[in-house]
């Protein structure tokens, strides 16, 4: 009994530690966020400006021009990596292809400007994605931890104590009784009992 006492203890310590790191984890991983949001922010507004000039520029028949040269959907790899027993988005690869080869060149600087902030964008937007997952991830397994050792220290604990308690306690008594046992045994040989009257 005491020994299961002692390991839920002390499991409830280590998961207060691991709860400890992943706290940490999380703020690291929540200034990760906020700057990839601002990053991702800043990328769009970039791209948005370009792309405004670029068809107040060339027109709108510019810029349908340009993205029949589009070279394909980005591919993004994502790395993921494991701490305190959490998978979890590392970092990501972006690809984003370039201008078919056989399609024309867009019509003006503005839009070659607009489509590589675009491809920022696309960047940047993984990026924030897999920090927002991490973050997402992180604090998930925040919550169960936290679960835990609730139950542990509210529940488990109690339990086990109250139950080592009560052992202890009928312990305690039998140990009473059989020296009371013994005591009367000793006075009832030494008084008279069956034993002294030989």
């Amino acid at each position: 009994m005491r020994r299961s006492l002692h390991v839920a203890s002390h499991g409830a310590d280590l998961l207060d530690r691991k709860l400890h790191l992943l706290h940490r984890e999380h703020d690291a991983l929540s200034r990760t966020q906020r700057d990839c949001a601002a990053g991702w922010r800043a990328c769009v507004t970039d791209a948005e400006t370009w792309l405004l000039r670029a068809v107040v520029i060339g027109g709108e028949h510019a810029l349908i021009a340009a993205a029949a040269g589009a070279g394909g959907p980005a591919v993004v790899t994502v790395e993921w990596t494991t701490s305190l027993g959490v998978r979890r988005p590392a970092s990501v690869a972006v690809q984003v292809p370039p201008r078919a080869p056989d399609t024309a060149a867009p019509g003006n600087t503005a839009l070659l400007r607009a489509e590589a902030a675009y491809r920022e964008v696309v960047t940047s937007a993984a990026s924030y994605a897999a920090a927002s997952s991490a973050v997402r991830i992180v604090e998930a397994e925040m919550s169960r931890t936290q679960r835990r050792v609730r139950v542990l220290r509210r529940h488990w604990i109690p339990r086990l104590q109250r139950e080592l308690d009560r052992v202890d306690r009928a312990l305690e008594q039998a140990e009473h009784e059989d020296a009371v046992r013994l005591r009367r045994a000793h006075a009832w040989h030494g008084h008279g009992g069956p034993a002294g009257r030989g």
